[in-house]
């Protein structure tokens, strides 16, 4: 049987159900597939864009503590980030999401 996600250190029961949801089921298939595009998939998918969250998941597939990401490294994923939220965010649908938080409406996840 596959390593479940979770068994990736600072990678818990719900990034596990996240990335179940797009189709990414075990730890070697998110090691296979690598932290942009696997991010690239729950953006797809609708998940809010959260650069910490992008973060942790380099680091853990790196093995690395999730706040060992600083300085320059830390910038260059900031980059890598906002080309991936660029290209896979539904725009329109951030924009009224935007418009729901302001007046305190806006989607719960």
């Amino acid at each position: 049987m596959a390593d479940p996600v979770s068994s990736i250190r600072n990678l818990g029961p719900a990034y596990e159900k996240s990335l179940a949801r797009v189709g990414i089921n075990s730890a070697d298939e998110l090691r296979e597939i690598g932290a942009d595009a696997a991010y690239a998939k729950l953006l797809a998918a609708g998940d809010r864009p959260h650069f910490i969250g992008y973060y942790v998941l380099v680091m853990a597939l790196q093995g690395r503590p999730w706040n060992d990401c600083k300085g320059a490294e830390k910038d260059a994923l900031r980059i890598t980030f906002d080309a991936l939220k660029s290209r896979h965010v539904n725009h329109d649908m951030n924009a009224l999401e935007t418009v729901l938080d302001v007046i305190g409406t806006g989607v719960r996840r």
